[in-house]
Order: structure tokens, then sequence, then C-alpha cells
């Protein structure tokens, strides 16, 4: 019998996921950004990108442009470590 690895839960939400998976891809990304490519409310998405931080797997830089907050994500080495460990997971899963 097969056995199976425990999913990472942080990464097995939706959203969680989807913004791990767009820091993957590159060096920094605005809250904006993420909000426009999740779909995601203001809201949601900032206590989401609140628990990867507390968890490690990611930075979030935040200041000012001109007038208007300006919020910046960018992946880190743990995040990187789990994101590839939840893929190799599912790999198992479907195999």
């Amino acid at each position: 019998m097969a056995t199976f690895s425990d999913l990472d839960s942080l990464l097995h939400s939706q959203l969680r996921l989807a913004i791990v998976s767009i820091l993957m891809n590159t060096e920094s990304a605005e809250f904006t950004y993420i909000k426009e490519q999740t779909g995601a409310t203001a809201g949601n998405l900032s206590i989401q990108i609140t628990k990867l931080r507390d968890a490690g797997y990611i930075t979030v830089k935040k200041k000012f442009k001109g007038n208007y907050p300006h919020t910046l994500c960018m992946i880190t080495a743990l995040g990187r470590e789990r994101f590839e460990a939840y893929v190799d997971s599912l790999r198992d899963y479907i195999k």
C-alpha cells in the first residue's frame, strides 16, 4: 500500500497557494498585482499574506509611494523549499 505525505496545510489554501505560486516566478510582487492576479479582496489577501509572513514563507515590505501605501511581497528560501516539497507531495498523490 502506498503512503502519502502530509500536505502543507498552509499551502493547501487556494489563495495562499496562488500567492506563493506568483512569488515563485518573480523576485517580488506588489500587493495590487497579487490582488489583480488572484481576484481576492484586499482584506482576504491581507490576511493570507500575514499568515504566510508569520510562517516565514514570505517577507513583506511596506512603504509609501507619494501619498499611497506600497506593499511588496517576496518569497523566502523557506517558502521556496516548502512550495517545492508541496509540489513533490502532490506528484506522489497523482502517481
